[in-house]
C-alpha cells in the first residue's frame, strides 16, 4: 500500500463487515497519537476518533487519522452533524469513512451520502493536494476512479425510537450502527431491559432488510450479546479512555491492598 492511500484500508475494513464476525474497533478519545498505535497493536480492526463525546479538535482528528493510516489501521472520525468542508478535510487527510450521531431523518443521511461522494453522486469538492489523493500524484482520473471503487466508509447511528422509516433511513450507508445508550435514555432510563432489546432488535430487522451491516458499541466484548449485539457485523468495544480510567481504578485499589 502506497504511503497515503486510504483505499485499501477502505476495502479491508468493508471486507471484514461481510466476512462472518464481527469487524472490532474502539473509539479514541485523547489526542495522543500512541492510542491508535496501541489499539493497532492490540488487534483492533479499526478505529473510530471521537468528535462527539471528547475534547478532540479537528486538528487532533487529522493528526490520529494519519498517525493511524501509518499504523495500517483504518480511521474513520465520528461527527455529531453533517458539515460538509469540515468532513471533506477529514477525508482529504485519510479518513476511512465518517460516523454520523444522531440519525433521525432521511435528509441527514443523503447530506453525508453528498458530502462523502464527489460528482454526480454527490457533492464533495474535489482537490488533488491532499494526502487521500497523495498529494497530485494520483492523476485526476485515478483519484476519482479510486474513490468511486472504494468510497468512505459511512455508519448512521439509530439513538431514538423516533426515526423516518429505518430502512430507507439508512439504505444508502455501510452501517446501521444502534446507539443503545441514547436510545436507553430516549426510552426512558431506566429502560425496560425487554423494551430496549426489542429497540435495539428493530434496527438490526432494519440493517438486514436494507442490506447493510449491523453495528453498536458495548463496554467490553463480553457484553455483546446481552445489548443485542451478539450477531453485529460492526462493533466498538469502550474507548482508550474507558480502558485508562479502567486501568488506573484497577492499580489504585492493588496499591491500596
Amino acid at each position: 500500500m502506497t504511503a497515503g492511500d486510504v483505499h485499501p484500508l477502505r476495502r479491508r475494513l468493508r471486507a471484514a463487515l461481510t466476512a462472518g464476525g464481527p469487524a472490532v474497533g474502539t473509539f479514541v478519545k485523547l489526542a495522543t497519537p500512541d492510542a491508535v498505535e496501541l489499539a493497532a497493536a492490540a488487534g483492533f480492526g479499526f478505529v473510530v476518533v471521537d468528535l462527539e463525546h471528547s475534547t478532540l479538535t479537528e486538528r487532533d482528528a487529522v493528526d490520529l487519522v494519519r498517525h493511524a493510516a501509518v499504523c495500517g489501521l483504518p480511521a474513520l472520525v465520528r461527527v455529531p452533524a453533517v458539515d460538509a468542508a469540515a468532513v471533506n478535510r477529514l477525508l482529504e487527510a485519510g479518513a476511512a469513512g465518517i460516523q454520523l450521531s444522531m440519525l433521525t431523518r432521511t435528509a441527514q443521511a443523503e447530506a453525508l451520502v453528498a458530502a462523502t461522494r464527489f460528482a454526480p453522486a454527490g457533492r464533495r469538492s474535489v482537490s488533488l493536494v491532499n494526502r487521500a489523493a497523495r498529494f497530485g500524484a494520483l492523476p485526476l482520473a485515478g483519484f476519482l476512479r479510486a474513490e468511486q471503487d472504494d468510497p468512505p466508509v459511512l455508519v448512521g447511528q439509530i439513538e431514538t425510537a423516533r426515526t423516518d422509516p429505518l430502512p430507507e433511513l439508512v439504505a444508502a450507508l455501510d452501517v446501521c450502527f444502534v446507539g443503545s445508550t441514547d436510545l436507553a435514555v430516549d426510552l426512558g432510563l431506566p429502560a425496560d431491559p425487554a423494551v430496549l432489546r426489542a429497540a435495539v432488535d428493530r434496527v438490526r430487522a432494519a440493517a438486514r432488510s436494507a442490506g447493510v451491516a449491523f453495528g453498536g458499541w458495548a463496554p467490553a466484548r463480553s457484553a455483546a450479546a446481552d445489548l443485542g449485539l451478539g450477531t453485529a457485523d460492526y462493533l466498538i468495544v469502550g474507548s482508550d479512555l474507558q480502558m485508562l480510567a479502567a486501568g488506573l481504578r484497577a492499580a489504585a485499589g492493588e496499591e491500596k491492598q
